[in-house]
C-alpha cells in the first residue's frame, strides 16, 4: 500500500478515541460534503454548473466557539464564482472556518464523481509507553483501511517512511504520495491536530485560542470574544453514530 504499511493489529474501533466522518455526495448540479467529529458537525453544498461554483451553502450544526457561526458567511465569498478546480487548500484558508474550508476542498474535488465517498477516522486516546505517550491513528475509504500509523511522544515511529515526523513536519511526505493515498494522509494529518482538542481542560482550549492565527476564530479581532459553545461528544462510548440525521438537517436549512 502507498505511504503506509498497515499491520495486523487490533482494531481502533474497540479503543476509546476520537472519531470522525467525512462523507462527500455529488449530484447532478450540486455536491454535499458533511463532517462530523467529537467536537464539530457541519455540511457544506457547492452548486456548480460543471465547472464553476454557483453558490456556496455552509451549515454549522455544532462548533466549539461562540463565534464560529460567522465563518459562514466567509466561505461562501470565498468560492463563490470561482472555478471547481481552484477551489484549493490554498485558498484563504486562515480566514476561513478550517473545516468548512476542507469540505467545500473535497467536496470541488469528488463534484463530478459518479458515487459516493465516505472516509472514516479512529485516533486513539493517547496512553503511556516506553519514550513517551502513543496514539495510534487510522483512516480508511468506503470501509477500507487506507493508512495506520502510530505516533510516540509526538512523532510517528509507524510506518517507517514516516518516523521521526510530527503532524507538523509530514508535509514533503504528504505530497509524495499519490491519489487517494494523498488525499486519505491529509486527511488523516488535520484530524490527529483536532483531535487533541478531546483531552483538553476548558483552561486549555480557552488558552490556545491566542496561539496563532490559524482559522476565523482565533483571528486576533475576534479571539478575545469567543467562548466554548458545543460540548464535546464522545462517539467511541457508544450511542448515535456520526453524521446520523445531518444531511435530514442540511436539507430542513437549505432544501433538497
Amino acid at each position: 500500500m502507498s505511504g503506509s504499511q498497515v499491520s495486523e493489529q487490533r482494531p481502533l474501533t474497540s479503543l476509546p478515541g476520537y472519531r470522525r466522518v467525512l462523507r462527500v455526495e455529488p449530484a447532478d448540479g450540486a455536491v454535499v460534503a458533511m463532517l462530523e467529529d467529537d467536537l464539530h458537525r457541519m455540511a457544506v453544498r457547492l452548486r456548480h454548473d460543471g465547472s464553476r461554483v454557483l453558490a456556496a451553502e455552509p451549515l454549522m450544526d455544532r462548533v466549539p466557539w461562540t463565534v464560529c457561526p460567522g465563518a459562514a458567511e466567509v466561505l461562501e465569498k470565498t468560492f463563490t464564482g470561482i472555478l471547481l478546480k481552484d477551489v484549493t487548500v490554498r485558498r484563504d484558508k486562515q480566514a476561513n472556518c478550517t473545516h468548512l474550508h476542507d469540505l467545500a476542498v473535497i467536496g470541488a474535488a469528488h463534484a463530478l464523481d459518479s458515487a459516493p465517498l465516505e472516509y472514516q477516522v479512529f485516533i486513539s486516546d493517547p496512553r503511556d509507553a516506553d519514550g513517551g505517550e502513543e496514539r495510534e491513528l487510522e483512516i480508511r475509504r468506503d470501509g477500507r483501511v487506507v493508512h495506520r500509523w502510530t505516533e510516540r511522544a509526538g512523532r510517528f515511529v509507524e510506518p517507517p517512511s514516516l518516523a521521526g515526523l510530527s503532524p507538523l513536519t509530514m508535509r514533503d511526505w504528504i505530497a509524495g504520495l499519490e491519489g487517494e493515498s494523498r488525499e486519505a494522509a491529509r486527511l488523516l494529518q488535520w484530524a490527529s491536530l483536532v483531535a487533541h482538542g478531546r483531552k483538553m481542560t476548558d483552561e486549555q482550549r480557552q488558552a490556545s485560542l491566542g496561539l496563532r492565527p490559524s482559522c476565523f476564530t482565533m483571528q486576533p479581532d475576534r479571539a478575545p470574544q469567543a467562548r466554548m459553545a458545543g460540548g464535546i461528544h464522545d462517539f467511541s462510548a457508544g450511542g448515535r453514530e456520526p453524521l446520523e440525521g445531518l444531511r435530514d438537517r442540511f436539507e430542513a436549512v437549505f432544501g433538497s
